[in-house]
Parts: C-alpha cells; structure tokens; sequence
C-alpha cells in the first residue's frame, strides 16, 4: 500500500526534457527526471558510494549515469545497466485528474 503525495505542478513545468531535479517530499529527497515527456522519481544518492544523481546526466540510451564512478540505472526501474550489481531505488508516479502524484510504500 502506498501513501500518495502531490507533486507541485510548477515543479514539473520547471524540468526541461532529458533534465533532472532533486526536490524532498514527506521528508524524502527525491529526484525527478523528465524524458520521452514522461517523469521518472528515484532516490538522490546512488546506492553504490552516496553521490548525489541530480548532478549525474542521461547517456545516449537514456540511462541515468552517477557522477562518481559512471555506474548507469536504467530510470524506469532502477536496474543497474553497466554490471556492477546496484539497484538505484524508484518511485511509483500516477497522473489522477491532471496531477501527478508520488508513492511512498507503508511499511
């Protein structure tokens, strides 16, 4: 189950295509990517040395690259596309009347 929030919609208006920005919902830093006009949430720091990904880019396959050592995640599931094991952590997004929303799982 899933507790949903609201992501301002100045916020996405603000995100220009194939960028990334790190915003903080509930208390969770997040970062929002935009691409292919779809929106993208996953956590702020990689999950192999704590870099920040807001500071990484989009590879040509539009796998998001941490800054540190080049590890690369697919945005849509977190999957690690360069071989060295992680998952980068991702976020459920749903559009419900016009608006976008974000999930954090109960636990």
């Amino acid at each position: 189950m899933y507790v949903w929030h609201k992501i301002e919609p100045e916020l996405l208006l603000s995100i220009g295509e194939n960028k990334m920005i790190e915003i903080t919902i509930a208390d969770k830093r997040i970062v929002l990517l935009h691409k292919n006009n779809n929106y993208y949430a996953f956590t702020s720091l990689c999950p192999h040395a704590g870099a920040p990904m807001c500071e990484g880019w989009l590879d040509v396959q539009g796998r998001v690259v941490c800054p540190m050592h080049k590890y690369r995640f697919d945005p849509k599931n977190g999957r690690n596309t360069s071989g060295e094991g992680y998952k980068l952590f991702t976020y459920p997004l749903e559009e419900k009347d016009s608006e976008l929303y974000i999930g954090f799982l109960i636990v």
